[in-house]
Order: C-alpha cells, then sequence, then structure tokens
C-alpha cells in the first residue's frame, strides 16, 4: 500500500485533486465524512460536544446543529481547541479501520487520506507522501463567496481559524499551486500519479535481487 496524506486550507482545491486521483484508481478516505459520521446522532462524541458546548447545539432531532456549533468555535480558539479534542481521536479510530480495510482488499492499492486538518490534529499516520494544495487567501475567499455563498467576513475568519500556510508548507513533500485554471491543477495530479507510480517502480527494481 501506498498512502498519501492529502491536505490544504479550506477552498484550496482538496476535493478537486482528490477526485482526479480517484480517477486514476486510488481509494479515497475523506477526513470530514468521518468527522460527520464520527458526531452523528448517539455516537459518544455527540454526547461529548453537548456536554462542552451546551444543548443549544443540538437541533430539535437531537443531532448537530453545525451552525449553531460553527458560531461558537470559529470565534473562539480555546472553544474550537476543546472541540477538536473530542473529534480528532474519534476520526483517527475511524481513518485506521479504513487505511486497514484497503490494505486488506488490494496490498497494492495507493490510498488518498484526504485530511484538512493534518496540521491542527497532528495526524501521524505513516504516510510515504504528504500533499498540500496551494492558492492565495484572495482566491480562496472568492471560492467561499461563489460558491458557498459565504460572507468575506466569515470566509475569512475560516481561513484564519486553520493553519498557517508556512504550517502546512512544512510538512509538504508535494505541493500543488492551486489558485490557477482547473486545467493546470488536474495537469499536475496527473503528473504527479505518473511520479508515485514510477517511484515506487523504481524502489521494486532497486530491492530486487
Amino acid at each position: 500500500m501506498y498512502l498519501i496524506g492529502l491536505t490544504g486550507g479550506i477552498a484550496s482545491g482538496k476535493s478537486t485533486v482528490a477526485r482526479q486521483l480517484v480517477q486514476h484508481g486510488a481509494v479515497h478516505i475523506d477526513a470530514d465524512h468521518l468527522a460527520r459520521l464520527a458526531v452523528g446522532p448517539g455516537t459518544p462524541a455527540l454526547a461529548q460536544i453537548a456536554d462542552a458546548f451546551g444543548p443549544g447545539v443540538l437541533n430539535a432531532e437531537g443531532a448537530l446543529d453545525r451552525a449553531a456549533l460553527g458560531a461558537l468555535v470559529f470565534a473562539d480558539p480555546d472553544a474550537l481547541s476543546r472541540l477538536n479534542a473530542i473529534v480528532h481521536p474519534a476520526v483517527r479510530a475511524m481513518s485506521n479501520a479504513r487505511i486497514r480495510e484497503a490494505e486488506r482488499a488490494d496490498p497494492e492499492a495507493v490510498v488518498v487520506y484526504d485530511v484538512p486538518l493534518l496540521v491542527e490534529a497532528a495526524v501521524d499516520h505513516p504516510f510515504d507522501l504528504v500533499v498540500v494544495t496551494q492558492a492565495d487567501e484572495e482566491t480562496r475567499v472568492r471560492r467561499m463567496v461563489d460558491l458557498r455563498a459565504m460572507d468575506a467576513g466569515e470566509a475569512e475568519r475560516r481561513i484564519r481559524s486553520q493553519a498557517s500556510d508556512a504550517e502546512r508548507l512544512a510538512i509538504a513533500d508535494v505541493v500543488l499551486e492551486t489558485g490557477g485554471t482547473l486545467e493546470q491543477t488536474l495537469e499536475q495530479v496527473d503528473l504527479l500519479w505518473e511520479q508515485i507510480h514510477a517511484g515506487r517502480e523504481d524502489r521494486t527494481v532497486r530491492a530486487a535481487p
């Protein structure tokens, strides 16, 4: 198995990169999806969140009210840290299970773990490669306003609640510049895929007797 950690700031093109890698045959594990499952109705993590932040973060059906919780944590670094301390361990357990499942299904699989908070959560899976998507803040804010109908001020707050570009670049093995056109981003992903397979073949040749 070859394990890629894919990360980058909000609206920096991670989903586009992940989709293209899947088109090439990679197995995709989405940390955001796992985080939603981890705080689903009846889960221990949801109960801990309600205890920590009060019943106002639950809706009438007892599910998580993401807008209410987001209003609390994205303006308060301490609150965000408390939330992360609840959610991250649950997501880590689930991602471990998914990675093991992928390896059992195909020992030669290329697995892409798409994890926006790789830096913040101190994710330490044994990655073979860490890929960071990089776009300037102005571009990311524009995407969030145009594509997600988000207020520009809220978009800026979301960006600044995450790790800095410098922190992400410090852990990167590969940086994909995603501030240009879609075609330019996809070209970089295609080249990365070719390089991954060339590198694996080189290692196999060198290791052969």
